[in-house]
This record gives structure tokens, sequence and C-alpha cells, in this order.
């Protein structure tokens, strides 16, 4: 029955078993270790300064280590992976020639993409959660369980900090749904992977070197990066919502109509390949 067709655990068995999958994960996995290694190797620096900053923070316990991992990663790594897993997973069948055969199966078209999206949406969830937690045991186990501190210089326990960084790591996931989006709509107007997943970083990238443009006013607010690191505030003793939700809008508006219109054109092109 068309109905049950490419069933998630099918897809999910061969996207796991796919080299950059694999790749992507060890290198979540392994950039904590990585930035713990650069601690350890690096010196501290002389000379003045105008108060701790986030990377003299980090080596302070588990948790600054988390925050700052997250930091470092958000605004490239995150949404490279992002936009690997969503920009990859129709591209990669027509680079393969096997996009037609899947749909002469025959696997609605509306199902095919429904169980791609969530798959890759799966996958996506699963390394952006990876992350904070990798980087916890790492910070934990090499800097303790200290308070966390921000530049600031508010402190939460690391009790009261951990739910705080899982939030963090909830709003990215939501920040990042434009990206994911974004990857789709071009995944099903290329045959080239590389070029869906460029493309999204690239527009990440162009969004948010128009961000730095202080000149362009309140049109900042409706670029899609703009509100990319509101999760900062849940480091606060007191937490304001306020960017937080307009984050969360945003992102949300903006993956809604790149899905759409992603939906609405691979339901209606012709597929050659």
């Amino acid at each position: 029955m068309p109905g049950r067709t490419l069933p998630l655990r099918v897809e999910m068995a061969r996207q796991l078993r796919r080299r950059r999958t694999q790749v992507a994960y060890a290198l979540v996995v392994a950039l904590p270790v990585i930035l713990w290694i650069a601690f350890s190797l690096g010196g501290e620096e002389d000379g003045p300064t105008q108060g701790p900053s986030l990377v003299d923070l980090a080596s302070s316990g588990g948790g600054n280590f988390t925050v700052f991992a997250m930091f470092a990663s958000a605004s490239f790594l995150l949404v490279v992976l992002v936009a690997l897993f969503f920009g990859d997973t129709v591209a990669s069948e027509a680079s393969w020639s096997s996009l037609r055969y899947l749909l002469a199966v025959p696997v609605p078209r509306a199902r095919l993409l429904r169980q791609k999206a969530v798959v890759a949406g799966a996958l996506s969830l699963a390394a952006l959660v990876l992350l904070p937690l990798v980087s916890l045991l790492v910070g934990s186990l090499a800097y303790g369980t200290g308070d966390l501190v921000s530049p600031t210089g508010e402190s939460l326990t690391f009790g009261a900090a951990v739910p705080r960084i899982l939030l963090g790591t909830l709003y990215l996931a939501v920040h990042l749904s434009w990206v994911a989006g974004l990857a789709l709509l071009l995944s099903v107007f290329t045959d080239a992977p590389l070029g869906a997943v460029g493309g999204a970083v690239m527009a990440s990238i162009v969004s948010q070197i128009l961000d730095q443009i202080t000149a362009l006013g309140t049109i900042r607010d409706f670029l899609p990066t703009h509100y990319a690191d509101a999760w900062s505030a849940l480091l606060a003793v007191d937490v304001d919502w306020g960017d937080i939700t307009r984050g969360a809008f945003s992102a949300v508006c903006y993956a809604a109509i790149f899905t759409t219109a992603a939906a609405w054109h691979f339901t209606r092109k012709d597929i050659t390949s």
C-alpha cells in the first residue's frame, strides 16, 4: 500500500549507514575533546582586560565549558549539520538517479518528503542534544561542577545551570528550523546536494553579516539570524523571555514558509532523475 511505503525505520537505517552521518556525529563528539585539549595546551594571556569573557570562564567549570562550546559552534557548525541533514535528503536521491524509482514504487510524493524531513529532523535534533551532553561530561570531568558564571557576574549552581543549558539547546533547535526549511526547499530544487547544503549555509552567513550593519536599523529584526544568541538570556538569574519568544516565533515563521514552498514545488515538479 502506498501509505506504508518508505517506513521511518527504513529511512533512518539508510541515513545512519551513510558515511556523512557517521562523520557528522563523530565531529560533534570530538569537538568538546578538541576544545579541552586546546585549553590544556594554551597558556594565559598577559595584559589588561575589560572583564572576563566566555573564553576566560570556559575552564572554570563544566557549565561554563558547555556554554562556550555551544556559543562557538552555534553560528556555523550547527548550521552546517542541520543544512547537511535536510539539504542532502532529497537532492542526494536525485544525484544517485534513484528518486524516480522511489516514486515508482510507488511512494507518494508528499509521504516521501515527509518521511525524509522527519528523519532529517530527528538526526539534527540528536546532534544538537549530543553536543551539550558531551560538553557537560568532558567539562565536568576536566573542570568540576562549579557554578556557572556569566560575563556579567551572575552565577547559577550546576544543578540550576543544567536545565538552563538544555532549554538553550531546545531554543537552538527551534531557531535552526529556518535553516532546515530552507535546506529542504533547496534540496527539492536541485539535483546537487552540495548546492542545497551550501545555499542554506551561505544564507545564514549573509544574514549574520547583514545583522552586523547597524545602519539597517529595525530591518535587522526581520533577519533569520538576528535572535540567534537570544538563548544567552537563560544564563541570567532572572530570565528575560522577550528575545527568546521573538526569536522562536521568527524561526517558526520562516520554517513554515520554506517547508510549505518545498512541499508545493516537490508535488508538482517533473522528476527526471
